[in-house]
């Protein structure tokens, strides 16, 4: 049985406790709920990966209270210092060297030299990570390569049973994954987009090198799997026009036609979208499976600000579906 833990005093120290404890924990973040565990401990992380029916090549990211506390792990170019300056707390990652010497289990990394870290933003995650005065292993809470969860009903409908507790927070208010940048190389690189926006980076990175092919190699970071991010119904990018047995993930004006519409945003802001865009492909998957739709059909959403972020993320959820072998 999971603990419901209510988001109070009482609750971050039982979080706390049982995260020292080596148990795992789901928490809310600005972007989405992770699922933690003490990072120092490998026992504790590797039951992340049982957790989350997880590959254990793909790394996870740790998380930490302050950026001098997450600079104690990795070594610190001048560039993640500045970054770390203009957003920590905040949703980014940044892939830097190991330090040598550094307390985080192997396991975290997936045995790689270089760790992903960040500061997150939520007040609840940051007293929760006070509490534990240790760096916490997180990916998100939800089944290996699903719709991540952006509420703690989110946690339970897919962890129930399987992990030792949720603190529920509410929902995340930004609604998608951190941005990771890779600081391991001559030029920085943006291996995933998310909740700080390229724009927002550009006066400290300049121009970023190219992000690797999708499912090309080992991962550095969570998240780059080539099929990820998935519901269950089969997912159809840039609708332009929707059919009577089609789920409509809508942004802007709605398509016509559709069995069943969730829409991101009226108004066509991808912020708002971006808030709502997996509890949006949740809705549509359990409603549209209980009436038998055959897809869920996307609708365009512009190439800017967050709009980069969930189209990575749609992209992803749709790999599987765009790749299935014909014949």
């Amino acid at each position: 049985m999971t603990e419901h833990l209510i988001a109070d005093a009482a609750g971050i120290a039982r979080a706390g406790a049982l995260l020292r404890a080596g148990e795992t924990v789901a928490f809310p973040t600005e972007t989405v709920y992770g699922l933690g565990a003490d990072a120092t401990d490998a026992t504790a992380v590797a039951a992340i990966f049982a957790a989350k029916g997880r590959p254990r090549f793909n790394p996870l990211i740790c998380h930490y209270a302050s950026a001098e506390a997450a600079f104690a792990d990795v070594v610190a170019t001048p560039l993640a210092q500045a970054l770390a300056q203009a957003f920590w707390p905040g949703p980014l990652t940044l892939v830097l060297p190991r330090r040598a010497g550094s307390r985080v289990a192997e396991l975290v990394s997936a045995g790689l030299p270089a760790l992903a870290v960040r500061v997150p933003a939520h007040p609840l995650a940051q007293a929760l990570l006070a509490a534990v005065a240790r760096p916490v292993a997180a990916p998100s809470a939800n089944r290996s390569g699903r719709v991540s969860p952006t509420s703690a009903a989110h946690v339970l409908a897919e962890l129930e049973g399987r992990i030792a507790a949720v603190i529920d927070g509410g929902d995340c208010p930004v609604g998608v994954e951190s941005t990771v940048l890779d600081l391991t190389g001559e030029r920085p690189r943006l291996l995933r987009p998310g909740g700080i926006s390229l724009e927002a980076l550009t006066p400290l990175t300049g121009g970023l090198a190219a992000s690797p092919v999708a499912g090309t190699g080992q991962p550095l970071s969570p998240g780059l799997l080539a099929s990820h991010y998935a519901p269950s119904l089969p997912l159809r990018l840039h609708a332009a026009e929707v059919a009577g047995d089609e789920a409509l993930l809508a942004f802007g004006p709605p398509l016509p036609g559709a069995a069943l519409v969730f829409q991101l945003s009226a108004t066509g802001d991808p912020t708002e979208a971006a808030a709502r865009l997996y509890a949006g492909l949740r809705a549509l998957d359990a409603e549209g499976g209980r009436r038998r739709l055959a897809r869920i059909a996307a609708m365009t959403v512009p190439e800017t600000g967050l709009g980069r972020a969930i189209n990575d993320r749609l992209a992803r959820a749709a790999f599987r579906e765009n790749h299935r072998p014909v014949g």
